[in-house]
């Protein structure tokens, strides 16, 4: 009984010093070193009772489903054709848009979002990851054909940008609101009129750290419109958790929005005696990217991943969260730990928000390695609509 009692106090010693040493970080070895004023929110989340009421996909029908273009392009985010049925186009992570123009040719350069673009922008065979120069090469995400055929792009970088039906390379349409400019311009629509409606994720953290929005909950995101008639850009919503994938109604009354942090769907009306108005629409069983309008006026979203039992926990105790993430853990686990082992799924929703079909590969034996973070898995699902 003395030796134990000789030997608490050291421990408590130990144990004071080892977590002040964490709280300090003086090494910089924890996951948010280095972020400034980094402070975790809560996050409002959905009961287990409405999770639960969500169907799976016991089928695993993306299991069967194909992949094309494997190895061939990194990072495709938004996927559409042109009025005359020419693609797929799609924004990649060289910072250039691509369009594929048969198997002889494959994917040829359609337009890019910078001009001064260097080597360090060149693409790669195979393709890999050009995270450390995004913000000198660009990012597309975002991409709609407006009547007029030019292509209106959403760089993560330069904000809101038009090409011409030819292609080239993209002017600028507006990067700022408010005085703010642009931090991670994300995915847009444009209305009957020309209006274009756009997220811009966070006005804190650019896409190439978007990990850290995630682990924050930060609400610095923004959706906006831009009238090209008038060349001004209006802020509709603010303190959104990373607003991402954006899609008008078939009949245009309204917009849906996901917002990722969140893991749901807003709707935001545009015609009616609720216009101007935005409210929730459906609590989403993961964390959601694009959304899209099928032509029979339902909504295809795609998630990055279903939640987690440990990310639910954290949600609800900031303090604990931020402490935890003092501790020198690897981003590869702490990634694993928040956002679970990818997981490919859609849904799809009824105007009423109603869930209408659910496909995945809940085993993920088809898509271990498949960046979800695009609507590769929509275009599949809405131009054969299973």
């Amino acid at each position: 009984m003395a030796r134990i009692g000789s030997v608490a106090p050291f421990l408590a010693v130990v144990v004071v010093l080892g977590a002040v040493f964490v709280a300090l970080d003086p090494f910089a070895m924890s996951p948010i070193a280095g972020v400034k004023d980094f402070k975790v929110l809560s996050v409002p989340q959905p009961s287990l009772e409405v999770l639960a009421a969500i169907p799976r996909d016991e089928k695993n029908i993306l299991k069967g489903a194909e992949i094309v273009y494997g190895g061939q392009i990194l990072g495709p985010e938004s996927v559409l054709f042109d009025s005359q049925g020419r693609g797929p186009y799609s924004g990649v992570g060289d910072g250039r848009i691509v369009r594929w123009e048969g198997a002889k040719k494959g994917w040829v350069e359609f337009a890019t979002v910078v001009s001064n673009r260097t080597e360090i922008c060149n693409p790669t065979n195979p393709p890999s990851p050009n995270l450390k120069y995004e913000h000198l090469c660009g990012r597309p995400l975002g991409i709609r054909f407006n009547k007029a055929g030019e292509l209106i792009i959403c760089d993560a970088y330069f904000g809101l940008l038009k090409v011409g039906p030819e292609g080239g390379l993209a002017e600028v349409l507006t990067n700022e609101a408010e005085g703010q400019k642009f931090k991670f311009t994300n995915d847009l629509d444009i209305d009957d009129d020309g209006t274009i409606y756009f997220t811009d994720s966070s006005s804190r953290y650019p896409r190439s750290k978007f990990f850290a929005s995630i682990l924050e909950a930060e609400e610095t995101g923004r959706f906006l419109k831009y009238d090209p008639k008038t060349k001004e850009t209006t802020v509709l919503i603010k303190k959104l958790r990373f607003p991402n994938g954006v899609t008008f109604s078939k009949d245009h009354s309204f917009l849906i929005i996901s917002e990722t942090r969140l893991g749901r769907l807003i709707r935001y009306w545009v015609k009616g005696s609720k216009a101007g108005t935005w409210e929730h629409f459906v609590w989403l069983p993961g964390y959601p990217d694009n959304v899209r309008t099928t032509e029979e006026g339902n909504f295809w979203v795609a998630l990055h991943c279903r939640r987690t039992l440990f990310d639910r926990f954290m949600n609800d105790y900031p303090a604990l969260k931020q402490a935890f993430l003092k501790l020198p853990i690897k981003p590869t686990i702490l990634y694993t730990l928040f956002s679970g082992k990818p997981h490919a799924a859609a849904l799809k929703y009824s105007p009423e928000g109603k869930v209408l079909q659910v496909v995945e590969d809940q085993k993920d034996l088809k898509w271990p390695e498949v960046d979800l973070r695009g609507c590769v898995h929509q275009l599949k699902v809405e131009v054969s609509e299973l």
